[in-house]
């Protein structure tokens, strides 16, 4: 990569970090969204630098991963990246115009998720072993998944500082930093307390883990591919054929608040959605089964 992408990246990555204060997860992915521009432009041979990008350059890229097989939905996504890096050059005066700015998305059908019924998943937290050394912990946060809708992100990270469980409440830090109260259940609160003794009893906690709720046995904070696999085990064991994932009990939490009648202004504050169309989704869930159903049974279809 040549010295003027090497920078401007750079400067990409500052401005994500410090103006947007995106997590270095989204950080990342923004840059790979960009670096797949530049290894595109060295692959055709016209490699311009950044200022020197029109509007051609854009359009024959995204035909270039069409091609290649990318879905549309991970098109979206580079469009968004590379969106945002000329909005950033934008910014700086580092060009006069936004070559991106006639460049419309794919549209993409919204895949719903998968959900969990309140039994199954009422089968999965009950066929956790709780003779195991991190069986109790295991309960505690597959309780406090359901009951908080966390990101899985979000409960790695839970803090013992932000507990409040007399008042039955939890601070939660979210996406860009963002702090938002979550009501916790009498349920998962009871799980959490009976938790901190097994927590007590850890033989050592690293000094920056201290003040982590969920440890490793060994007294380090959790992971995500951790979570994901603690799930994936109850999950076969319980023998559900579903695509379930830490997520899909956010997804449960929201979908089976929206059945019961919960207002939709209410269910985007406790997931912490910035904009309430991304919780509306959870409201076509009811619809899309009945119109599957009647498309597998109805005699005319």
């Amino acid at each position: 990569m040549d010295t003027t992408w090497q920078e401007q990246i750079r400067g990409f990555k500052a401005f994500l970090k410090l103006e947007r204060s995106l997590s270095a997860n989204s950080i990342e992915a923004y840059v790979r969204d960009v670096t797949k521009l530049h290894d595109y432009l060295q692959f055709s041979k016209e490699m311009p630098s950044p200022q020197a990008i029109d509007i051609t350059h854009i359009r024959r890229f995204l035909e270039w991963i069409h091609h290649l097989g990318v879905s549309p939905r991970s098109q979206a996504r580079m469009i968004s990246g590379i969106k945002a890096f000329f909005k950033y050059l934008l910014i700086e005066d580092l060009i006069t115009a936004d070559p991106t700015a006639l460049i419309e998305p794919p549209k993409i059908t919204r895949k719903l998720p998968d959900v969990l019924s309140v039994e199954e998943i009422d089968m999965i937290i009950e066929a956790i072993d709780l003779s195991k050394k991190e069986g109790q912990r295991n309960k505690a946060i597959l309780e406090t998944l359901y009951s908080c809708g966390l990101r899985v992100s979000e409960l790695i990270d839970l803090r013992l500082s932000n507990l409040h469980l007399k008042m039955g409440y939890l601070k939660v830090v979210g996406k860009g930093q963002k702090e938002r109260l979550v009501p916790i259940s009498g349920r998962a609160i009871k799980e959490i307390e009976f938790y901190f003794e097994d927590r007590r009893r850890l033989p050592v906690i690293r000094r920056e883990d201290e003040n982590i709720l969920f440890l490793t046995r060994n007294g380090r904070k959790m992971s995500r591919v951790m979570i994901f696999n603690i799930i994936k085990q109850l999950v076969v064991t319980c023998g559900i054929k579903k695509n379930i994932s830490p997520h899909t009990f956010r997804h449960s939490f929201a979908t089976h608040l929206i059945d019961g009648g919960a207002d939709l202004r209410a269910v985007q504050e406790m997931l912490g959605h910035e904009s309430i169309i991304t919780t509306e989704i959870y409201t076509h869930l009811d619809r899309e089964y009945l119109r599957d159903t009647i498309i597998q049974f109805h005699p005319r279809s």
